[in-house]
Order: C-alpha cells, then structure tokens, then sequence
C-alpha cells in the first residue's frame, strides 16, 4: 500500500506544516495499527457491528484509515477484530476499544502542553496513538497502559514494526501506574479523576481527560497540595468508558423499562415547554443532563409524517415520553417514578434560552487529591 501520500494528507488536514505534530501524522502509518475494524449500523434499534478486512480492499483499507475524523472500533465486547473470521456480525453488545481518530489524539495531545522533555503516560488501544508521541518525543519519554493483554501485545509488535520500543504495560488505568509522569493523557473517559494519577504526576504536571456521559475534555494542572486545578476546553470529546477486566460488567436488562416509557400512562402529563430534541446530539445539554442526573439513557422515534416521539428512561425507575406532531411543535409529555426526567431537561434548556450557554462551558475544574471532582462557574456547581 502506498500510504505515505495519505498519511500526509492527514497531517495537512490536522494541524499547520510548522506544528511539531505534523511530522508524527505525516511518517505514522496508522493502517499497520488497525488491519481489521468493525463498522456499526443499526438494525431495528439496536447497534450490529460488520467486521472489515483491511487486506480483502486496500483501496477502502487506506481512505479509512487516513481519514483524520474516524474512529475505528477495534473491540467490540470481549470480540477482537483481529481474531474475528471473515463475515462476522456482532450484536448486544458495546464497543470496547478503538483507533481514536487522528485529529482528536492531537487535540489531547495540545491541550496537555507536552514539551519536549515531558515524560507522558498515555492509553494504548491500537497503538496509533502511542506511535505518535513515540515520533514527536522518543520511546524512552513514553508509556503506554491498557487493561487488555492482548491489546498490549499487538501494540508492542506493530510499535515494534516501525521502530518503536516504549514501555507499554498492561494496567488497570484507574490503579496504581507504573511510574511518575509530567503528562496523562487518556483516551478513555472516567466518571471523576483517579486517585493514582495525581500520586503518579509530578509537580506541576497535567493530566487531560474526558468525563463519562459527558462531551466534556479537561485538563487540569497538578497543585502543591496533590490536587489538580483546571478547566473545561473548548474542544468537545468523548470515549469509551474506562473497564477494569475482559468486557464491561453486564448491563441490567431494560427492555420493560423502554416498554414502559413508549406505552405508560404517565403519573405526571404535561405540555413541555420546548420542541422534542435529540438529546444525544447536543453535548452541552446532555453534559449538564448528565451531571446532574446521571445514568439518564435516550432513545428517539421520529415517523414518515414528521412526528417526533423522545424517550428518556433511568434505573431508578424514572421515565419520561414526549410527542410532537412536528419538529416545531411542542410536545405531550407523559412521566412516571420517582424523578421528572423531561422537567430537569427543560429546566436545562430555559437555563440555555436565558443565559445565552450554560454554565459547563468553560466551567472551572477542582480537584481533590482524594480525586473528588467539581466544576464550577458562574455560581454553579457540580461534584463528581
């Protein structure tokens, strides 16, 4: 394959010529890190992933991936692309490991201000990522960790292929790290800050990261005390979730609660103050959603005639349904349990409508060295 062309055009599209992340984009041979991937579609609701052969059409191989906005999933479940036969479908289950793409890896990267002496802690995954700090700094500045064994030892072997030794280790990234470092960097995302990455920062060093159900991406600056100060960037992310074994624990089965929220008579009927919206695709709202009621899950609905039905449900036995005849329109909201799940969405929007934002954006990030998280603005805050 002659990728050296494409890999260029990555760099181009990603950051300036004069960048020092421009040379790593543009010698990095990301299609060696992911030979097979899976490509999601949806099927009656659910997520199915197809397994892609990068071999069987080098051409499709090589305008995957070196498309600088695409993610690969790599994993899926406890199922490697790697060891998956030709043909293969997957189904009920989550994606669980993944080439991030190209632009986002540099995003973090930038944010954590690496310098040219920085020794990094970053997530391995493909092993993409960690052959990009390799070229901008050397193998000696960088480690590599990730909770799966044989993630670890197809990294080291593809790292290996374009001269690349770092340390590359199998870790629980939430545990004790295998060293001290001046910048972490993960391309998983956490429910609040590790206690071991502030023990494992040096001083003044900085840590960036996402926080799960969050479009979030922080980064914060180690403090004399062991804690962390920073702030919400402007940037926009969001990963799989940090998992501590094989596959994530199993999910607790909902298909009566999803029954409930599309048939129930509510306990509470309402007329919602704002059109239905797709709370998935809005990472302000749905950050805040989440950080004041965590665990909401979201589905929607939307006929050939324009009607719109959004359903919001939560293992507390909360649920809400809302229906529109149209995009415009405003909806019937029916809810039962013991939370409103609608209202605490259109409070968040009249808080959007009034102030122009919502407090997120750019919000203050205040940690303890016990990792207890809170953001903050504006005279709003929220604690991790």
């Amino acid at each position: 394959m002659n990728w050296t062309s494409a890999a260029a055009q990555v760099a181009n599209a990603t950051v300036r010529t004069e960048s020092r992340w421009h040379r790593p984009l543009a010698t990095t041979p990301r299609h060696l890190f992911v030979p097979r991937w899976w490509v999601p579609s949806e099927r009656d609701g659910a997520w199915v992933y197809k397994l892609h052969i990068g071999a069987d059409d080098t051409r499709a191989w090589r305008q995957t991936a070196y498309d600088p906005a695409r993610t690969l999933i790599t994993r899926v479940g406890p199922h490697h692309a790697d060891h998956a036969g030709p043909g293969t479908i997957i189904d009920e289950t989550w994606p669980t490991s993944s080439s991030t793409l190209p632009s986002l890896v540099v995003t973090l990267y930038q944010h954590a201000v690496i310098a040219d002496d920085s020794r990094i802690l970053v997530t391995c995954g493909s092993g993409y990522g960690t052959a990009l700090a390799c070229a901008r700094l050397g193998e000696g500045q960088v480690t590599s960790v990730d909770v799966d064994p044989y993630l670890v030892t197809a990294a080291q072997d593809r790292l290996a292929t374009i001269g690349h030794h770092p340390q590359v280790e199998v870790c629980d990234l939430t545990g004790d790290l295998p060293g001290s470092y001046d910048r972490i960097i993960s391309t998983v995302s956490v429910k609040t800050i590790p206690p071991s990455w502030l023990k494992a920062l040096a001083p003044g060093g900085r840590l960036v990261t996402t926080l799960t159900g969050t479009g979030l991406l922080v980064a914060a600056d180690k403090t004399k005390d062991g804690g962390a100060l920073g702030k919400v960037v402007p940037d926009t992310a969001e990963f799989m979730r940090t998992r501590h074994g094989e596959d994530y624990p199993p999910a607790p089965k909902k298909a009566g609660m999803w029954e409930t929220a599309r048939h129930a008579e509510g306990e509470n009927i309402t007329t919602g103050r704002y059109p239905v919206m797709r709370v998935n695709s809005t990472w302000d709202v749905r950050s805040t959603l989440e950080l004041l009621v965590p665990g909401i899950e979201h589905r929607m609905d939307q006929g050939e005639d324009g009607a719109r039905t959004a359903y919001m449900i939560h293992m507390d036995g909360s649920w809400a349904r809302a229906t529109a005849s149209g995009a415009r329109e405003l909806p019937e909201v029916h809810q039962g349990g013991p939370r409103r799940l609608w209202d605490a969405l259109d409070r968040i929007r009249t808080w959007l409508v009034i102030d122009g934002d919502l407090p997120v954006r750019g919000a203050r990030v205040t940690i303890t060295p016990d990792g207890h998280t809170t953001l903050s603005r504006s005279g709003w805050s929220a604690t991790l």
